[in-house]
């Protein structure tokens, strides 16, 4: 039914925890199925220096947290926040059709942590913006 990968995240899950004063938080859950995400980033440069998570749930949830905290660790936001539920789930080597579910919550835990973060630091990363010379006016002269 799993995959060994899936089991070995699940036996051996990485980077579980909680990291304090996050840079980025994201929550997600399905009432439908119980399972429940929360997953904390570290920010430096753009780029997720960690990744922490608690989950409640399946073994496919806790492999599916396990699997998209090794994904992101090293990425820069722009490229975590391309990681999608299929390369979740192709990274696990696949999950069960009743499974897949799983899969959409880690990817989506993870986008709400950058976008938490992007909206904490919006104002920072605007000035430095401005001070490299990038234009962050539209044509009627307001913030894009």
């Amino acid at each position: 039914m799993y995959t060994e990968k899936v089991m070995d995240h699940f036996r051996n899950p990485r980077n579980v925890g909680v990291i304090d004063n996050a840079d980025g938080v994201g929550e997600v859950g399905n009432p439908v199925c119980g399972d429940m995400m929360t997953f904390y980033i570290k920010v430096k440069d753009h780029t997720i220096t960690d990744v922490k998570y608690q989950t409640f749930g399946c073994g496919a949830a806790i492999a599916v947290s396990s699997m998209i905290s090794e994904l992101a660790i090293g990425k820069t936001l722009e490229e975590a926040s391309h990681l999608t539920n299929n390369m979740v789930a192709e990274a696990l080597g696949g999950l069960p059709e009743q499974k897949y579910h799983c899969s959409n919550l880690g990817a989506d835990a993870l986008h709400k942590a950058i976008e938490d973060y992007l909206s904490k630091h919006s104002d920072t990363l605007l000035k430095k913006e401005n001070k490299q010379g990038i234009n962050t006016t539209n044509e009627n002269g307001r913030e894009k």
